[in-house]
């Protein structure tokens, strides 16, 4: 029961979403649609984000992989020398084994946190970014309801109200570094 209240809300928050525009479709409004994914992917802010996101998973998966290699090490000491080692050299190796361990779950669930904090921040500044030129093209071109497609609730949209090309632009446009100054 506690699964289907989420996607219930999803489905009433589309439903909703869809009725708003059909009605202003039916008024004579019009209609307009981004795909976010496709900014994020494709302008040079979001490309900037995918990248600094990319780093720090690449890092985060370093650290994690350095630990696993270090647990195999041990484990391969402890099993090639068990004959030769005497019996509080080979505790001594399995204590290791089992903090290296224990070292490796706290950085992979360090990890898995910071990397969710570092997404929602990324994506949070991009979307306070984009929203005021998503409504300012919304009011250049005269729409009365703006989808994402990517958000859910669209099934088909005609490819002439979106308008995904012209957000990247702008944002690009926005976030573009001045020129320099000629003196």
């Amino acid at each position: 029961m506690r699964h289907r209240v989420p996607v219930l809300i999803a489905l009433l928050a589309a439903a909703a979403a869809g009725l708003a525009g059909l009605a202003a479709a039916q008024e004579g409004g019009k209609l307009g649609m981004i795909n976010s994914q496709e900014i994020l992917d494709k302008s040079a802010e979001g490309k900037r984000a995918l990248a600094q996101l990319q780093a720090a998973d690449k890092k985060y998966t370093d650290q994690v992989t350095q630990l696993d290699d270090q647990i195999k090490q041990l484990q391969n000491r402890l099993t090639s020398q068990r004959l030769t080692l005497t019996p509080d050299a080979a505790a001594g190796i399995q204590a290791d084994i089992q903090r290296k361990q224990t070292d490796r779950q706290r950085a992979a669930e360090d990890a898995t946190a910071a990397m969710r904090q570092l997404q929602s921040t990324t994506l949070e500044k991009l979307q306070a970014d984009l929203l005021p030129i998503i409504e300012q093209v919304r009011k250049d071109m005269g729409f009365d309801v703006m989808f994402d497609v990517t958000k859910g609730g669209v099934i088909y949209a005609n490819p002439a109200i979106d308008v995904t090309a012209e957000i990247i632009k702008r944002y690009d446009a926005l976030k573009a570094p001045a020129p320099p100054v000629k003196k």
